[in-house]
């Protein structure tokens, strides 16, 4: 596991090492270690903190924008995806504790873990340092994907803009493949999208149309960013 120290220099702030500790603590390593306290109370927190700063700044920056064109921003940079693309970006999956099971499954890289461990960042924050810092470290991580009109559209319909995006990039697809995993009453799926019979992004929802959403987002997230298209 990386240094806390290099954590801190990437999120900029020093957070109590114990509250930062159990930030990264996903329950999968609770319940391996005896039942310890996960990091889920700090991202339910964190979400509010994340919603709340970026909510503001969109209200302030954008005075003429309807609720609606508001709503659609926010979408884009609150999403698991665009989360999990900025926890990336600081290398934290690195610093995640977790169980057996998700360290041999590629927990580390999966953007359902990242993002909740970055709200839970942003819950630990609060508490350890307040509102008014809380906030600026959100502004500082996720309010540059604010500067990405098409990251709002691609929120609310990735599909689309995964196909359209593909288009002009000459690329052929995209399909999606569809995998489903656990009983019927809490059934997984996972979906697995394609471009030129390539699997370039995968995601998981708990029905197929939610899955194969997440996956054309992180398709279409990674595409963008690697062509700036």
């Amino acid at each position: 596991m990386a240094s806390h120290a290099d954590l801190h220099a990437q999120l900029g702030v020093d957070i109590d090492p114990e509250l930062l500790a159990l930030a990264l603590t996903h329950r999968s390593y609770a319940f391996e270690h005896g039942g310890l306290p996960t990091n889920e109370r700090l991202e339910f927190l964190g979400d509010t903190i994340l919603g709340q700063a970026i909510t503001i700044e969109l209200f302030e920056r954008h005075p003429d924008e309807s609720e609606g064109e508001l709503a659609k921003r926010r979408a884009g940079v609150v999403s698991t995806v665009a989360l999990a693309e900025v926890a990336r970006r600081i290398d934290l999956g690195s610093h995640l504790l977790l169980g057996r099971g998700e360290e041999t499954t590629g927990g580390r890289d999966k953007s359902s873990i990242l993002a909740d461990a970055l709200e839970a960042i942003f819950g630990a924050a609060f508490l350890a340092l307040g509102h008014e810092a809380s906030a600026a470290l959100v502004l500082r991580l996720v309010g540059p994907l604010l500067d990405d009109p098409e990251r709002s559209g691609a929120a609310l319909d990735p599909k689309t803009h995964l196909q359209e995006l593909a288009a002009r990039l000459g690329r052929t697809g995209p399909e999606y493949a569809i995998e489903a995993a656990g009983p019927d009453h809490a059934r997984v799926f996972t979906a697995s999208v394609l471009l030129d019979d390539v699997v370039v992004a995968t995601g998981e929802g708990t029905s197929k149309k939610a899955a194969e959403m997440a996956a054309a987002l992180t398709a279409w997230t990674r595409l963008h960013d690697a062509t700036g298209r």
